[in-house]
């Protein structure tokens, strides 16, 4: 599960196509589009781990602390496609 949130949470960061497989955007993806994205691939790896955990078993309730810290514990796994693209080598190929 850890494994697919880091390649989710890097994956806004790593393409130019919106919602990952739509149109390119021109010339490039606008930092709020790239958190919107992140924010939909938040909540489609958490209905992933909801459907897993149904399947495992009963689900136990959560309480807003939970998402605080899974939300938190996403943006951090996004880091690196981050600074690839904002720091790194990324902001100069495409500038």
């Amino acid at each position: 599960m850890i494994l697919a949130a880091l390649v989710a949470a890097n994956l806004p960061f790593l393409n130019e196509r919106w919602l990952l497989a739509g149109p390119l955007a021109r010339p490039r993806k606008p930092l709020w589009g790239r958190l919107l994205e992140l924010l939909l691939l938040y909540g489609i790896v958490g209905g992933l781990a909801l459907a897993l955990e149904h399947r495992a078993g009963q689900i136990y309730p959560q309480g807003w602390e939970f998402y605080a810290v899974t939300a938190t514990l996403f943006l951090t796994l996004a880091f690196p496609g981050f600074v690839h693209r904002y720091l790194g080598q990324g902001r100069r190929a495409t500038a």
